[in-house]
């Protein structure tokens, strides 16, 4: 699948580019969403996540953990795309968010729902479709269970893909992995 959805009435999959995020509070109102919440809920496994803190006129990238450094779920939304008869179907997916717990209030005013393990069973039951049970789901994970770090800036630049994107700031790269 593709991060970025592209709803299945879209006339093009240009629109997917910005919505790589879909807010828990609208759901139930926004055309791209509320049809998806019903049968097209599903979980993105992660090992962290970015979020940038601002400092000053800059932001200092901050990568987001669970502090037993398990891996984390996001809630999230899919759906097909089939507008070129010429091509292949697109699936493609959204991560739902939700407002920041303490521990990311500092750096972000939003956070990606995290999905803890017994609740992924209900997530992704269809029978699980009432607006009213499933916005229980959607709520900012515990702080406590979390932990966040300053990382390097090589994590501005997607073409940078190696170990030295997680570490700790502290941690000297031996240099930019792209000119």
């Amino acid at each position: 699948m593709r991060w970025g959805l592209v709803p299945s009435w879209a006339p093009d999959p240009s629109i997917g580019n910005r919505m790589i995020n879909a807010r828990c509070e609208t759901l139930t109102e926004k055309p791209s969403f509320k049809q998806l919440l019903g049968t097209h809920r599903c979980l993105i496994p992660a090992d962290g996540f970015y979020e940038w803190r601002r400092e000053g006129k800059g932001k200092i990238p901050m990568r987001i953990v669970m502090k037993d450094r398990q891996h984390l779920t996001f809630a999230g939304l899919w759906d097909v795309w089939r507008g070129d008869p010429e091509a292949d179907e697109l699936y493609t997916f959204t991560i739902i968010t939700t407002n920041a717990n303490a521990l990311l209030r500092p750096i972000h005013n939003r956070m990606p729902v995290i999905i803890e393990r017994l609740a992924a069973t209900h997530w992704l039951d269809p029978a699980v479709s009432h607006p009213g049970t499933l916005s229980i789901l959607l709520q900012p994970l515990p702080s406590e269970l979390m932990a966040a770090y300053e990382v390097s800036r090589l994590v501005n630049d997607p073409r940078n893909d190696s170990a030295a994107c997680i570490a700790p700031a502290s941690w000297q790269s031996p240099g930019p992995l792209f000119d």
